[in-house]
């Protein structure tokens, strides 16, 4: 590679850490929001699941739009975009009403679905030699931006400040908005010919595609479900005194910070599927110490856990795309992340609707347990595989 070449390959790698930083805050800001948010909307836990549905299920469409802009202009648009709704989805959150608010979630959710997609695959793209290494340090940029919210969050609530610490994450996201603008980003790279977007006959219907889409909608519910409701969970073990419930996802994010910081010493020296297998028994063991913790203690050593479990699954689902899929895989990337909010959508949801039927947040995150265990099963039987689908 040209010393040209190497400068531009930085500085992309660089913009796309920091604006991963922010995705991180705005991906994870409804978790330790949702208890002050449902206090103030005075919301019950299926009201307040569908505040994931809504951001999730409004991040398919970014996702979706991200896929379009990115394949026509590159990835360029898309992160521009991407910024910008998070700075006004933000803005109109500090002082909403229920309806402002769950519209204010919608858009920073779309801004979701533009900014993932297109910085995993720009990663992926710049480091085809070592892509699970290079998207789990990107993902570890996004994880310094989810254990920073709730810390932010505990420590400005008391004295009611919250609304600076948002004012200060959009401010930010426009200053990132504006150096995408200015940064020289090159094209997606897709040969637009008519036979590169050929996928051929049942592509759809392979079955490493199916399990790939499983992983992909799994793993963000399960994530989303862990993270998003785990301040609430706290904060009716230690029956509100305090704040450190407010932190709790904290521990859960920042161990995921930690996995997604070692994981590229231990992918040079195990398979990938290998570590996501051993990953999820430990993920799985995590939320089951979850579900009988009856203190605060127990409690953050199983987030601690959990987060570690899970640290590496997803940058190494993302690296699985082209690895188990071969050339046709990058045809399925976007749908791939689509199934992705499809799973952020639907599990956190689900958490609050089994809680809000039994009277028992315990008896909700048994949905993540579950997925847990799926997703356990889907890579410890599919460990070996390869790519299943000839060039297109």
């Amino acid at each position: 590679m040209t010393n040209a070449g190497n400068q531009f390959k930085t500085g992309t790698t660089a913009l796309a850490h920091a604006g991963f930083v922010i995705t991180g805050v705005m991906t994870t800001l409804l978790g330790p929001m949702l208890p002050l948010l449902s206090a103030r909307w005075s919301l019950n836990d299926i009201q307040a699941g569908y505040l994931f549905t809504a951001q999730f299920a409004t991040s398919i469409a970014g996702v979706a739009l991200s896929t379009f802009l990115s394949r026509r202009y590159g990835y360029r648009v898309p992160l521009i975009l991407g910024q910008a709704f998070f700075a006004v989805g933000v803005v109109l959150l500090v002082r909403a009403n229920w309806a402002l608010g769950t519209f204010a979630i919608c858009v920073y959710g779309c801004g979701q679905g533009l900014t993932i997609p297109a910085s995993n695959l720009l990663i992926s793209n710049l480091n085809p030699q070592s892509r699970a290494a290079a998207l789990n340090l990107l993902n570890f940029s996004w994880g310094i931006g989810a254990v920073g919210c709730p810390f932010a969050i505990a420590a400005l609530q008391p004295s009611h400040q919250i609304h600076w610490f948002l004012y200060g994450v959009a401010a930010s996201a426009v200053i990132l908005a504006v150096a995408f603008g200015m940064a020289p980003l090159r094209a997606a790279g897709q040969d637009s010919t008519a036979e590169a977007r050929r996928v051929e006959q049942g592509f759809w219907v392979r079955r490493l595609v199916v399990v790939l889409g499983l992983l992909f909608f799994i793993y963000v519910g399960v994530e989303n479900s862990i993270g998003g409701w785990i301040s609430s969970y706290a904060r009716r073990i230690s029956h509100g005194q305090g704040s450190v419930w407010a932190v709790t996802p904290s521990f859960f994010w920042g161990a995921l910070l930690a996995g997604r910081a070692l994981a590229p010493v231990v992918l040079r020296k195990a398979r990938e599927t290998n570590v996501a297998v051993a990953g999820l028994i430990l993920a799985t063991s995590a939320v089951a110490l979850l579900l009988s913790a009856h203190n605060m203690s127990w409690v953050l050593m199983a987030a601690s856990l959990a987060g570690l479990g899970l640290s590496a699954v997803f940058p190494i689902t993302i690296a699985m795309i082209p690895l188990w899929l071969g050339k046709p895989g990058e045809r399925a990337a976007g749908v791939m992340f689509a199934l992705s909010s499809m799973g952020g959508a639907t599990l956190p949801w689900m958490v609050g609707a089994i809680s809000n039927r039994f009277q028992s947040l315990s008896i909700g995150l048994w949905v993540p347990l579950v997925g847990s265990m799926a997703m356990l099963g889907l890579y410890y039987g599919h460990r070996n595989s390869k790519a299943d689908a000839a060039a297109a």
